[in-house]
């Protein structure tokens, strides 16, 4: 288990929080009501939506070398 206040914690929630915005984007129903607006704080929900979108081959071989470090190597 890891925790949140260590740097591994911080990468783990950065990785799964990109992956699930990217996720949410699919979904027309949230991609309307979510991902609409795109300055303040509701922003950063769009804007993780489209690194995840932009980005997906890094972001899909991050969370596999975090998912080996943390099996593995922790």
């Amino acid at each position: 288990m890891t925790n949140v206040y260590s740097f591994d914690g911080i990468l783990v929630f950065g990785l799964l929080f990109i992956c699930t915005c990217a996720y949410l984007k699919k979904v027309p129903r949230l991609n309307s009501w979510l991902l609409s607006e795109k300055k303040g704080v509701w922003g950063v929900f769009y804007k993780a939506a489209i690194i995840g979108t932009r980005l997906h081959i890094p972001v899909a071989i991050s969370c596999l070398i975090m998912a080996f470090y943390i099996v593995f190597l922790k």
